[in-house]
């Protein structure tokens, strides 16, 4: 599977592991990668390019949840706040990238060293990423896998080590990103959860020292995640060479999922008669449905877990109330592929290699 295609694959993970209705407003600068390279010379392209360089905060990086390539930003840029969350930050430096090789305007150049300077300087020593940069105080500076964060700074920094499109990068610079991922896939090896010392999966956000589990928002307990594992499986799953550190940790990781999936269930919105336009989210027993997964399972049992924002765990999606049981994506089918087709493709792939470790380090978490 080469990186390109596993690149498309986290982005897909990435959007099917957002809530429901609180659905995150991803920019449209993703939608400006795969234009022919004589677009970004012309008018278009840069009346979204100049947009896009007004939503970069000062710290380099670009904020969430905003369509930063549709009109330019009118407010006050030292109140931008720039995060790697839902996609930000990213997608934008992929299109500056392309703005500079077609026009060598230098404004481009700069915009984009400023942001890989960003995306490199947020990274830990022990190589995992925060949600943001500077990580403050609160979850924001757990190790973060929620969402495909981490997983998509990584496939980012692959890529600029790697690709043409980034030939203008200073040499040192791309050497840092190699670096980058290398440490970004030791990080994820010490995150890796043992129950009863055997490997099972990620948590969504792990301790940026000590690499354990940890909670995130109210709702979004300590926990062994089924879907952002999947991204973190991709990332593993792009290492080259991968040494049997690796390979044990995807097939650990793919097995845990295997072992988990819920059969015979189906998700329903019924009309709620009392509100027009709500409802209520169940489940139901359907035993031609396909396997679903949950997006939460407790450390230990494996059992499916939910909570409203008082972070009382259940164990039942309708213990809790609408407004967390509707607006969250607690139920999806995010290791669907990666079970039936990906990783058997990666496995056959990688039979035969070798069995040296691919990580320099120890991998004292797991």
């Amino acid at each position: 599977m080469n990186a390109n295609r596993l690149i498309r694959v986290a982005v897909a993970c990435i959007t099917l592991c957002c809530a429901a209705e609180s659905f995150a407003a991803y920019t449209s600068a993703r939608q400006l990668l795969n234009k022919p390279p004589d677009w970004y010379k012309g008018e278009e392209a840069a009346k979204a390019a100049a947009a896009v360089l007004s939503y970069q905060a000062l710290s380099g990086g670009w904020p969430k949840n905003v369509d930063t390539a549709a009109a330019p930003y009118e407010g006050d840029r030292s109140q931008i706040e720039a995060t790697y969350d839902n996609s930000a930050t990213t997608d934008e430096l992929r299109f500056v990238a392309r703005m500079f090789n077609a026009t060598k305007d230098e404004r481009y150049h700069q915009s984009f060293m400023k942001g890989l300077e960003y995306v490199l300087s947020g990274q830990y020593p022990n190589g995992g990423w925060p949600q943001s940069n500077p990580p403050g105080q609160g979850y924001a500076r757990y190790i973060t896998f929620n969402d495909g964060a981490m997983a998509r700074l990584m496939f980012f920094v692959r890529e600029v080590a790697n690709e043409p499109t980034y030939d203008f990068v200073p040499a040192e610079k791309r050497q840092a990103c190699k670096q980058a991922w290398d440490k970004g896939v030791d990080c994820i090896l010490k995150c890796q959860i043992k129950v009863d010392g055997k490997l099972t999966a990620w948590c969504a956000q792990h301790d940026e020292k000590d690499f354990s589990p940890r909670p995130a928002r109210t709702f979004e307990l300590a926990s062994i995640s089924g879907c952002e594992t999947v991204g973190v499986v991709h990332a593993l799953m792009n290492v080259e060479h991968p040494g049997s550190d690796v390979i044990q940790a995807v097939d650990a990781a793919v097995a845990w999922l295997d072992s988990v999936k819920i059969p015979g269930i189906k998700i329903v919105d019924k009309p709620d008669p009392d509100r027009p336009k709500g409802y209520h989210r169940t489940v139901v027993n359907d035993p031609s449905a396909p396997p679903m997964w949950a997006r939460f399972y407790e450390i230990g049992t494996n059992r499916p877990i939910f909570s409203d924002r008082d972070s009382v765990k259940k164990y039942d999606l309708s213990e809790i109330g609408d407004e967390r049981r509707n607006g969250y994506k607690w139920y999806g089918d995010w290791p669907k592929n990666l079970i039936a087709r990906e990783y058997p493709e990666w496995k056959a792939k990688v039979s035969g290699t070798t069995t040296a470790p691919t990580s320099q380090t120890t991998s004292t978490g797991r």
